[in-house]
């Protein structure tokens, strides 16, 4: 693949969205007015004189992620009266800071553009464009490079926007002050809930209560929502433990390459341009979880020693960044559930099926699976009937969740597998003790990476284009 250049403005790409690979509605501004089991209610936007309309379609978000305030922005502009409950935001934001950038690919950019066209705007000008460049997998010891895939291709033949990376705590700040500080409610951490044929109710910490159509978990792999659907059950150790770097470093391959992931045996190395001269890289060492095993000089010594080995660059990378500014958390996800709510409780992204980052898609399976909620949930509010009953509220939801289920299913797999591919990675064949000794320290190409090399070459860049297209058939 040549190197693609000149293509770096996210703005050239914001083209309205009216594809058949990729088919996705705008949202309107108009306000809905529902009447629940033929109550009558008095408007939150009334005049104050007492006087009763029909009360707006009521949603209620269980955490203020990514996945919580799209799902809110959306429900905003569709109309409903919404409440975020963040129990920490401040958390959630330091929690973006200990994973690093969110990767967002074309198809969740388009969502984000059907959802609010300026938001998506600022979203775009604060991200860095890594889609109109060289990406793929390389050998970690030679830094030679495995398999390429173009991302840009894709994007431009269905008038998408193109792949970029963006600082989580940009991203929350952006759809936070797009939502509005009346919607989102700090320090308000749902406990319970409870429902019956009109409502369901939710319990916050402290004891307030507040009661919705509907209620949605977007509180993340350790989801109190899922938790009261389905029993608290442990999530998975993935046998892998991630160290992430930041560092102030422009490597000179910054034009050509947008992110790359080495691979080595039981290790993977990503390292990806995040723009404004900075450098995201997340380490992943196969080890027993909570294994504290830093060196006394700090966590760049440990990795010094894990990737000793390596090529130029990745350690220059590791040597490049500050230990103050390298992180480390151990790498859970959760066995793929075939329904994810029941009544009127859904949940959405990793509250739903949290999955390995090894794959960069949690966040754009989230912000799909709030469009795709909010389209089922319009639907009912389009209806033409005054009165909302319901089973038809239920019968939504489950609609939102079979048609998430095979593309989520798919990603979640696909995540899995890509963990276990790469903990069997052996680019060189080992002879260890025999009659002949001395092979042991020569590199000797494994005749498998050639056959892999072009697996991967095909499968890999059909897989990324099905990604990068939303798949069309879903909208």
């Amino acid at each position: 693949m040549a190197p693609l250049q000149g293509l770096s403005s996210c703005n050239r790409y914001q083209n309205s969205i009216n594809i058949s690979e990729f088919r996705v509605e705008k949202l309107s501004m108009k306000s809905y007015y529902i009447r629940c089991e033929g109550r009558d209610y008095v408007s939150l936007d009334g005049d104050g004189n007492g006087k009763k309309e029909k009360k707006r379609f009521r949603v209620l978000i269980a955490g203020g992620g990514i996945g919580g305030l799209v799902l809110a922005l959306a429900a905003k502009h569709r109309g409903f009266e919404v409440k975020v409950f963040e129990k920490d935001l401040s958390a959630v934001r330091g929690e973006g800071r200990h994973r690093g950038p969110i990767q967002l690919l074309s198809s969740a950019l388009a969502v984000l553009e059907a959802i609010d066209e300026n938001v998506a705007k600022q979203i775009m000008e604060a991200g860095c464009v890594t889609g109109d460049r060289i990406n793929g997998l390389a050998d970690g010891l030679s830094g030679e490079w495995l398999s390429k895939f173009d991302l840009l291709t894709p994007a431009i033949r269905r008038g998408l926007p193109v792949t970029q990376v963006i600082c989580r705590m940009s991203l929350q700040d952006i759809l936070v002050n797009a939502v509005g500080l009346e919607i989102l409610s700090n320090k308000s951490k749902v406990v319970d809930f409870m429902e019956d044929s009109n409502k369901v109710t939710v319990t916050l910490e402290d004891g307030r209560q507040y009661d919705g159509d509907v209620l949605i978990g977007a509180d993340g792999i350790w989801s109190e929502v899922r938790s009261k659907l389905f029993g608290r059950q442990e999530a998975k150790y993935s046998n892998y433990t991630c160290y992430s770097g930041l560092t102030n470093f422009v490597p000179p391959y910054i034009n050509t390459v947008g992110y790359r992931v080495f691979l080595g045996l039981n290790q993977y190395f990503v390292a990806s341009d995040v723009g404004n001269g900075k450098m995201q890289w997340y380490a992943f060492n196969r080890e027993p979880p909570m294994n504290n095993t830093d060196s006394p000089k700090g966590k760049k010594q440990r990795l010094l020693e894990l990737f000793r080995s390596w090529c130029d660059e990745v350690i220059t990378l590791i040597l490049k960044t500050p230990d103050h500014m390298i992180l480390q958390r151990d790498i859970y996800d959760r066995d793929m559930i075939y329904s994810w709510g029941t009544g009127r409780v859904t949940l959405v992204g990793d509250a739903a099926h949290p999955m390995q980052p090894n794959l960069g898609q949690g966040g754009c399976m989230a912000i799909e699976d709030c469009y795709q909620l909010i389209l089922e949930l319009d639907k009912i509010a389009n209806s033409g009937s005054s009165i909302l009953l319901s089973d038809q509220i239920v019968s939504a939801l489950r609609r939102y969740e079979k048609k998430r289920m095979f593309r989520v299913g798919t990603v979640h797999t696909a995540s899995r597998m890509a963990s276990e591919v790469l903990a069997a990675y052996q680019p060189y064949m080992e002879f260890g003790f025999g009659p002949l000794p001395g092979l042991s320290t020569l590199r000797i190409t494994h005749p498998g990476i050639q056959v892999a090399r072009m697996f991967l070459q095909v499968f890999l860049q059909q897989f990324m284009t099905w990604m990068i297209s939303g798949h069309g058939r879903l909208w």
